[in-house]
């Protein structure tokens, strides 16, 4: 059997948590193989992937101002459940998730999966970098092994009526910060061949399009010469405004 480990991560976070999950899952299943799906890659085809009935599959998302990204809905929502088992991750930067995970939740189950289980996962923001800075730790990881192996042993799938969220999910809102590029650029080209939305220029890196932009912060996070940053105005406003909500640790949660 496989299990497939389906993430949506820009900056890394998401994927240090279910990289967690999935592979306390292959740990404990014999003869099971890993595969993992990048849906920031915007030339997979999506629709090709088909889970077979006795896989599992891993699926996680960050929230972003409370949502499922569009670009993570929309590649999910290409692929196959055929009644496997699927766990759902949802992720965020210590703020809230407000209707992220129900959201996640309602897609997976549209593609005839069986959602065995649920976790919410502090990782550091994207944005505001200094909240949650170690997230995951140490003690992070071990218990999301455990709610792994705990996944395992579950004889029975998810009630949704345990999740936090709301339907009608709240209104989709874009945070209005693209990131500028500075003379440090060398037009490597990283930024613009990595960007989960094609909304950097490839052939002029500098040029960012603000339509398409999801502040995902990608490519600030792996410009190897810090080329790509926020506006420093902005950037504080976006600090003051989450330090009251942001600056308690919080814990994980996990639904089973």
């Amino acid at each position: 059997m496989k299990v497939y480990e389906i993430f949506f991560s820009p900056t890394g976070g998401t994927k240090k948590a279910a990289d967690a999950v999935a592979e306390e899952i292959i740990n404990n299943i014999d003869s099971s193989i890993l595969e993992k799906v990048d849906l920031t890659d915007y030339n997979f085809d999506f629709s090709s992937l088909k889970i077979d009935k006795d896989d599992i599959a891993v699926i996680a998302v960050p929230a972003y101002a409370g949502r499922v990204p569009s670009t993570a809905s929309k590649h999910i929502l290409q692929i196959q459940g055929n009644n496997a088992k699927a766990v759902i991750i949802c992720t965020y930067g210590n703020r809230a998730y407000d209707d992220t995970m129900i959201e996640l939740y309602d897609i997976v189950s549209k593609l005839n999966f069986k959602i065995v289980s649920a976790a919410a996962a502090v990782t550091r923001h994207s944005i505001a970098i200094k909240y949650a800075s170690n997230r995951p730790d140490e003690n992070d990881i071990k218990k999301l092994k455990e709610f792994a192996y705990n996944t395992i042993k579950a004889s029975s799938f998810l009630d949704d009526n345990k999740l936090n969220g709301n339907r009608p999910y709240k209104k989709m809102s874009n945070v209005p910060l693209v990131p500028k590029t500075s003379s440090k650029c060398t037009n490597c080209k990283l930024c613009a061949k990595k960007c989960p939305v094609q909304a950097i220029d490839i052939n002029n890196p500098k040029i960012i399009d603000k339509t398409k932009c999801i502040s995902c912060m990608r490519c600030v996070h792996i410009c190897h010469c810090s080329a790509k940053s926020v506006n420093k105005f902005m950037l504080f406003l976006v600090n003051l405004a989450l330090k009251k909500t942001c600056s308690k640790a919080k814990d994980y949660e996990f639904y089973i």
